[in-house]
């Protein structure tokens, strides 16, 4: 059996004026374990590992998703601590005040800065909490809305992007399509332009023609507008 490195003393010390539960329980187990499972994690409660282990990430712990084994061979990720040292801008996320995050969100029109919508409306970091912490809180802007489910998207996103991973410049994610749709030269860092089209009310039986035709044409729809448009 590989012999566990030593956990250095300055990284011990830091987890202990951990307060949030969450990511407390994620240094705690890999400290006494080597590492924490996605399985443990949900048998602790927490459906969704990754936002427990990014909860640790974004108070400057650097951890690394690797992969392992259930007892019965099945195979699971968990995360570990990595080489890298602590980061010392990400101190955890400023709870906004009921009268700050109404102020955004009446400034952002109270709909979703992508798609429009106006249900399941979240404050967003704009530049993400990972890359620059709460270093804009100070700037213009530095906050959007989003709904879930765009939220959700662009987490993903923003998780697979070499800026995220390794380089976390600041220009480079304002010129993203996630922090700005109107103005944006890049998704991810990838070649790409996106549109996120809703349809509401009576839009709906438009949407609904155009399905039809879409599954006569065994496209989706977003192909067939694609089409539609080329033609």
């Amino acid at each position: 059996m590989t012999k566990r490195k030593p956990i250095p003393a300055k990284l011990l010390q830091r987890i202990k004026t951990v307060t949030n539960k969450r990511a407390r329980f994620v240094l705690d187990s890999i400290v006494k374990n080597g590492s924490v499972s996605t399985i443990q994690l949900k048998e602790a409660g927490y459906d969704h590992p990754p936002r427990a282990a990014r909860d640790a990430v974004e108070l400057g712990f650097a951890l690394t998703r690797v992969k392992a084994k259930r007892d019965d061979g099945q195979a699971i990720a968990a995360y570990v601590f990595d080489e890298r040292e602590l980061d010392p801008k990400l101190t955890g996320r400023v709870v906004l005040a009921k009268k700050e995050r109404d102020a955004i969100i009446e400034r952002n029109g109270s709909k979703c800065n992508l798609c429009g919508a106006v249900h399941n409306i979240q404050v967003d970091h704009r530049i993400p909490f990972q890359v620059a912490g709460e270093s804009q809180r100070d700037e213009a802007d530095p906050y959007q809305l989003l709904d879930g489910a765009c939220n959700r998207k662009k987490s993903w996103s923003c998780e697979h992007c070499q800026n995220w991973l390794k380089l976390k410049s600041l220009d480079t994610c304002l010129s993203c399509y996630w922090a700005n749709p109107d103005t944006y030269t890049h998704v991810a860092m990838q070649p790409e332009r996106r549109v996120d089209l809703v349809w509401k009310g009576e839009e709906v039986n438009a949407f609904e023609r155009l399905k039809r035709t879409a599954d006569r044409n065994k496209r989706s729809v977003a192909d067939e507008i694609k089409t539609m448009i080329a033609s």
